[in-house]
């Protein structure tokens, strides 16, 4: 029986109303808590740390203008993604799901599943967009590092499939 379900809520992937779905099914058939958990992660959105050294092991000379570009984009997308897991944590509650949401930043994978730990979860949910072979390899996949490292049982939902 699950009481304590976290769900990964990727706010750009096709998979994630069915993510969301299944994760409040489960909650309300258990009569769970569900906390919704969106990761961000600077590398994956193409913002690499700006405070890297240059070969020589000067810091390099980044343009104001551009890293305060840099900047507004990613207080922008932190935004956007906030906004979006606020309406799924409204909706959640509307169903009568106990209900709370967290947005956090780092390596998805890790951070799914320390939080699964630190919060006792009993099942973690989380899609997968179907990346395979090198495209797997080279952008590794958030799905697969939860399921070899999550304290709690996993349920991978992909494009409206359910795999265990």
């Amino acid at each position: 029986m699950f009481k304590r379900i976290l769900v990964a809520v990727d706010c750009e992937s096709t998979t994630a109303h069915q993510v969301l779905a299944e994760a409040q099914d489960m909650a309300l058939a258990h009569q769970a808590d569900l906390q919704l958990v969106h990761v961000l992660s600077p590398v994956s959105l193409g913002y690499l740390d700006p405070s890297y050294m240059t070969l020589d092991g000067a810091l390099n000379t980044i343009n104001p203008q551009n890293y305060e570009a840099h900047l507004a984009t990613w207080e922008e997308i932190k935004q956007r993604t906030q906004d979006r897991l606020n309406a799924d944590l409204t909706a959640a509650r509307r169903q009568g799901i106990a209900t709370t949401a967290t947005q956090l930043v780092g390596d998805p994978g890790k951070a799914l599943c320390a939080l699964a730990r630190d919060w006792s979860a009993d099942l973690l949910v989380v899609g997968r967009r179907g990346i395979l072979g090198l495209g797997e390899m080279i952008l590794g996949s958030v799905s697969n590092y939860v399921l070899h490292h999550a304290p709690c049982a996993v349920l991978v939902v992909q494009g409206g499939k359910i795999q265990a």
